[in-house]
């Protein structure tokens, strides 16, 4: 750079300097500026205050607009208090909120809740929730904002008002049944032109945080079911152990229960529920205090009577007691087969006919003449020994006959000692029972036989009602487990208690295995009882396994189990005790004269076995035939 140009910025800058300096403000005019620039700056903050206050104003009126939009022709009775009403019997006592104008707590009145209080509370409004939302063909109109005022008010019988200027009006009527059963009538009264002559529905939202009610978490809640009835006939519900959100109900159902394991509320519909309803079970955590978290989005439609619209519904609030709940839908004016009974689960197909037309007469029976229901599971299990013992007696005498034939049969079979030999050995072996006349499977059949009625027992005692808060000797509750000693945490497997039934239920299992594996072993021969030792090892763990599925089961179920084995054990060494060794032989040796000249031919199962036998040994013999012939060719 240049002397000039040096010369020319300094120039420069002197004359920005010297003209900043003669156009600056005097110190008046700065002050005057200050108290300007202050000025608008309270004015500027002023005016973004009005603006806020305008923005909440208009959010506000949104919001009104929004609430307005969907009652629009209510819009008077969106506002107002809330007031209860309380519908009650000797049997439940139901709190009825003005807002919406539904139950929002259901008690049921003498049964004791898990700590001791005199009565159930099902819900309460903070756990339930139900929502009306009637669909027409401009706005929808949701009743669950809407404010309604009671009107003849009693004890059994309340209506819900909520009246527009013109006339119009929805009232939500209630009436209370003798016991369970509260009846329920919504109407939209001069109305009818507002809803779509095709397709005018109620759309219902039902949401409840069912209770724990019992003191075994798990075991409740492995009862503990989102149920609906199908208009067609049968039930359904929601798997209990899983989550389940939004499922489809496909077909039409005319009742919905929310069920724990003794108490259920339902909602049943007139008009039946519309298909594709959506159904939500969501287990909660041990310790919650709930089981489920259960919701119900539903539609039915209105019935049509002049310029009203209508729609019936029925709701029980009470416990799953099978007699009961065919009493309760005799009271229903629907008209429908209900099938309520089905809230209290008899078990499939056959087991459920076992339990409907036998175990529940003999337990009404019983209850009827005064016994506990301890003494009843005594004397259901007596009966059940009684009914069966013709079979079991068959059982046992074809095990013994088995038994004193052992050692013909391991003279018989000696000469089968190589492992290729076996079938030829079991062939000796039937053809040895033939010549005596003994079924080495006759007493299998009747031991199956025995079986449906043990799973019978196992679906009727946890859904006995009867049980439950119900003590016998030693144990406080018959629906629940009996801790002899609790701990605060939960060990895998086992829990946090060790159930003094359940144990003794494994050891009567165990001992009746034992005697049932001593059977067994006298009855076969050397190479079977080796055979044998595995299937003798199950047995024995499974008493132990026993153990770790039971602990948390009901008392009233383990000690029928108990009772049951203590009794088929009694009766084993009462059979082997009386039965004549010597004597049966005799009766055995005779039968072998009478078909020594022309055997027996086995029949059913025992000669698809010995033809099964014969052609595999015939398959091995033409095997090894061609086997050797290849050898010699080589």
């Amino acid at each position: 750079m240049d002397k000039n140009t040096i010369t020319g910025f300094a120039l420069i800058a002197l004359i920005l300097i010297g003209y900043s300096i003669w156009t600056r403000p005097s110190a008046e005019e700065q002050r005057a500026q200050f108290v300007q620039d202050s000025l608008q700056q309270v004015a500027r903050k002023k005016a973004g205050q009005a603006a806020a206050v305008k923005q909440q104003e208009t959010a506000t009126k949104k919001q009104e607009l929004a609430l307005a939009d969907s009652s629009t022709l209510f819009f008077s009775a969106l506002q107002g208090s809330e007031e209860r009403v309380v519908l009650k019997n000797d049997f439940v006592e139901l709190t009825l909120n003005s807002k919406g104008a539904t139950v929002e707590k259901a008690v049921i009145k003498n049964f004791e809740d898990k700590d001791d209080k005199p009565h159930v509370t099902l819900f309460d409004a903070k756990s339930q929730s139900l929502n009306y939302t009637l669909v027409a063909k401009e706005e929808n109109i949701d009743i669950n904002q809407l404010y309604f005022q009671p009107t003849e008010v009693s004890d059994s019988t309340v209506n819900f008002v909520a009246q527009q200027a013109d006339g119009k009006q929805i009232a939500l009527r209630y009436w209370l049944g003798e016991d369970y059963l509260l009846h329920m009538q919504l109407s939209a009264e001069g109305m009818s032109g507002l809803f779509s002559p095709n397709n005018s529905m109620v759309e219902i939202d039902w949401k409840e945080r069912c209770r724990q009610q019992e003191k075994g978490f798990s075991f409740e809640n492995r009862y503990a079911t989102l149920t609906w009835h199908n208009a067609d006939g049968g039930t359904d519900y929601l798997n209990e152990t899983s989550e389940k959100i939004d499922e489809p109900i496909e077909e039409q159902t005319d009742w919905v229960a929310f069920k724990n394991q003794f108490f259920s509320a339902v909602m049943i519909a007139k008009n039946n529920f519309e298909a594709n309803a959506l159904a939500t079970s969501i287990p909660q955590k041990k310790g919650s205090g709930y089981l489920k978290q259960y919701e119900a989005k539903l539609r039915t439609p209105l019935t049509r009577t002049g310029k009203d619209l209508t729609a019936d519904f029925e709701f029980y609030y009470g416990p799953n007691d099978f007699r009961l709940l065919q009493r309760v839908e005799k009271q229903s004016t629907f008209g429908k087969e209900l099938q309520l009974e089905r809230l209290v689960w008899l078990g499939w197909p056959l087991f459920r006919i076992i339990n409907r037309w036998f175990t529940l007469y003999v337990f009404d029976g019983l209850t009827y003449l005064g016994f506990g229901m301890g003494i009843v599971l005594i004397l259901i299990t007596l009966l059940l020994k009684v009914i069966t013992f013709p079979l079991v007696k068959k059982s046992y005498m074809s095990s013994a006959k088995m038994r004193v034939l052992k050692p013909k049969l391991d003279a018989a079979t000696a000469q089968y000692n190589k492992p290729e030999d076996q079938m030829q050995k079991q062939q000796a072996m039937m053809q040895e029972y033939a010549k005596y006349g003994v079924s080495p499977l006759s007493g299998c059949l009747p031991m199956l036989i025995q079986a449906p009625i043990w799973i019978a027992m196992f679906n009727f005692v946890p859904n006995a009602i009867q049980l439950r808060r119900e003590s016998f000797l030693w144990i406080d509750d018959l629906s629940t487990y009996d801790p002899i000693i609790e701990w605060g945490t939960n060990l895998w497997l086992i829990g946090d208690h060790l159930s003094l039934t359940c144990i003794l239920f494994c050891l009567s299992n165990l001992l009746y295995s034992m005697m049932t594996m001593r059977q067994q072993r006298d009855q076969m021969v050397d190479q079977q009882a080796e055979q044998m030792k595995m299937m003798q090892w199950m047995m024995i763990l499974m008493p132990l396994m026993f153990f770790f599925v039971f602990n948390d089961y009901s008392s009233g179920l383990n000690f029928y189990y108990f009772i049951s084995l203590f009794f088929s054990a009694a009766i084993m060494w009462t059979l082997r005790k009386t039965t004549n060794d010597e004597k049966l032989l005799a009766q055995l040796e005779k039968k072998y004269e009478e078909n020594k000249n022309n055997p027996k031919k086995l029949t059913g199962l025992a000669a698809r076995l010995q033809a099964m036998q014969e052609q595999q040994q015939e398959m091995q013999r033409r095997r090894e035939e061609l086997e050797r012939k290849k050898g010699n060719r080589s």
